[in-house]
């Protein structure tokens, strides 16, 4: 356990991922472009730490040491000199992606493995920026990451049996299960769940039915425990955006064109919970009871 861990982005999921390596007993280097984006990761951490000791399931001396093991940096070629595993949880943005992951071939030790945790982006063209394309892998980890046990691990064109091996071996040391994927637009995860979501999103557009009738259909119906379209403001609808039109490129098939209502959700900052509205309103709870009034009948 002497690998050194370096996660790129302290959001929702890089802030879940090293918390999840953190206390797993990793040595953790948090990544992001500012120290008020690292200080608000730290507190994320930390608030998700005391549930879990609220839950009986951790000790404030597990929280103290988790909380030791990560450290913070605000320059990669600081945190990088000794990596041997990079994770890279930034916006799933192509060209940001590409940039980050040039960044990390130049300044990360040849041995080191370097990981992203995208939602949908092809591992081969991530890794064609790189000068160690067999070194490259999908580590996509489900929100949020120290709860939720699955790891997609996607294999890019190039990507060594070696590498593949080793990382699904360190996702089950961290008390996850692991899945072998293969590099194909949206993966598995969100080749089904996205239009799953559209879907209901364009049932909401077609006036079938209202967010919560919707929502409670496939609750009661198809025992999930969340809703598409609450499940689609937590994700955020412009991750959900994203990712379908990633899917709608890759394949060019129209099955996975987004709705225009999401379309013109997002253009108006309509983001779901992080931006306080979507097809719920989140200015008074967290937790999807009060649908947004755009769409109150």
């Amino acid at each position: 356990m002497n690998k050194r861990i370096v996660i790129i982005g302290a959001g929702t999921m890089g802030n879940g991922i090293a918390h999840t390596f953190a206390q797993t007993g990793y040595q953790v280097s948090l990544i992001d472009v500012s120290q008020e984006a690292l200080d608000r990761g730290l507190k994320t951490i930390t608030s998700n730490l005391d549930r879990i000791i609220a839950k009986g399931n951790l000790t404030e001396q597990q929280k103290s040491t988790t909380l030791n093991n990560i450290t913070t940096f605000t320059k990669l070629e600081e945190a990088a000199k000794d990596a041997d595993l990079i994770v890279e949880a930034a916006t799933e943005n192509i060209d940001l992606k590409l940039k980050i992951f040039r960044q990390m071939d130049e300044l990360a030790p040849e041995n080191c493995i370097l990981a992203t945790n995208t939602s949908s982006i092809s591992i081969t063209k991530i890794a064609s920026v790189t000068s160690r394309p067999e070194k490259v892998i999908g580590m996509h980890f489900m929100n949020p990451v120290p709860i939720m046990k699955l790891v997609e691990i996607i294999k890019g064109y190039s990507t060594s049996k070696e590498t593949f091996s080793e990382i699904f071996e360190l996702s089950k040391a961290l008390g996850k299960v692991p899945v072998e994927v293969n590099d194909y637009p949206g993966f598995v995860a969100n080749r089904i769940l996205m239009p799953m979501i559209n879907e209901a999103i364009e049932t909401l557009y077609n006036g079938v039915a209202g967010v919560e009738e919707i929502d409670t259909v496939m609750k009661l119906g198809m025992a999930h425990p969340m809703g598409p379209l609450q499940l689609a403001d937590f994700i955020g609808l412009d991750v959900c955006l994203a990712i379908l039109n990633v899917m709608h490129d890759g394949f060019k098939n129209p099955k996975y064109a987004p709705c225009p209502l999401l379309v013109n959700m997002v253009t108006a900052g309509k983001m779901g919970v992080k931006s306080g509205e979507g097809f719920y309103d989140y200015a008074e709870s967290k937790k999807a009871e009060k649908v947004a009034a755009a769409f109150l009948k």
